[in-house]
């Protein structure tokens, strides 16, 4: 039970789903690793996603970790499958929140901010085909924006500008729900809500992940049944001097994050 939790993404934008974590399970000890050395998985080919995904798995089972949560959109889309078929233990993974969308949706069109790889994927192509029918979903892909939160730029006068790009289309297609199909955009929710102007709804599925996350492991009765407040690891595949500032500021406490050698 009192086995840590493991987080990965290809950079920082999986800090969201970590701190969503944090607040619905603040005995948990969490170990966050950013794959940095291949991010951002957006625009990796689907073979090294898939063997990038496994391989930081292997590292967070070595570390005994109780459940593994792939806060990632791309690559929950492109291996969840086969890291369940490979680790014993639960594997979490984040996909875009079509479904709550669809449902809060009343002018029936919903646009989707993702990455460029998430929206190749296969997963989403039968995830937006499967409401298709309920709502016209209109999809725009956005390379800067994890540029941006990996950068810790999140509301200079260019991110404005690089949001407003990405967002308007979405609005003139007649989109009222926006969709936050990457675990980093929603760093960049105060300035897309500026750009929306109550144009629309927001859409992000941190909270439902962390809440899939509890359910998990108490029916595994797996929940660490301390009262005080857990740990919180983090590592990164490069060493980049700036990653532990970045992790603090998003994730509002101070870390060091260490340096995984030959990950």
């Amino acid at each position: 039970m009192e086995r840590p939790i493991g987080i990965f993404d290809s950079g920082v934008g999986g800090i969201s789903i970590a701190k969503a974590i944090r607040s619905e399970l603040p005995s948990e000890n969490l170990i966050y690793v950013a794959d940095q050395a291949f991010s951002p998985y957006g625009s990796q080919s689907k073979e090294i996603i898939e063997e990038r995904a496994e391989t930081v798995s292997r590292f967070l089972s070595n570390q005994d970790c109780k459940a593994i949560v792939v806060a990632c959109n791309t690559a929950t889309l492109h291996s969840i499958d086969i890291l369940r078929s490979k680790f014993q233990i639960p594997v979490i993974g984040v996909e875009p929140g079509i479904k709550p969308a669809v449902m809060q949706s009343e002018a029936g069109v919903i646009g989707v901010l993702a990455t460029e790889q998430t929206l190749k994927s296969p997963s989403f192509q039968l995830l937006k085909e499967r409401f298709s029918e309920q709502a016209t979903i209109v999809v725009q892909a956005c390379p800067r924006f994890v540029e941006l939160v990996e950068e810790g730029d999140l509301n200079s006068p260019e991110t404005f500008k690089v949001v407003a790009r990405y967002v308007m289309p979405l609005l003139d297609k007649g989109a009222d729900q926006i969709v936050l199909g990457c675990t980093h955009y929603p760093f960049l929710k105060p300035v897309i809500e500026y750009v929306l102007q109550d144009r629309a709804g927001i859409i992000d599925t941190a909270t439902p992940v962390a809440v899939q996350v509890k359910n998990k492991l108490s029916e595994l009765n797996l929940l660490n049944p301390h009262d005080d407040s857990g740990s919180f690891k983090a590592w990164s595949s490069n060493t980049s001097e700036n990653i532990s500032s970045s992790v603090s500021l998003l994730l509002g406490d101070e870390v060091t994050v260490l340096a995984i050698p030959h990950l």
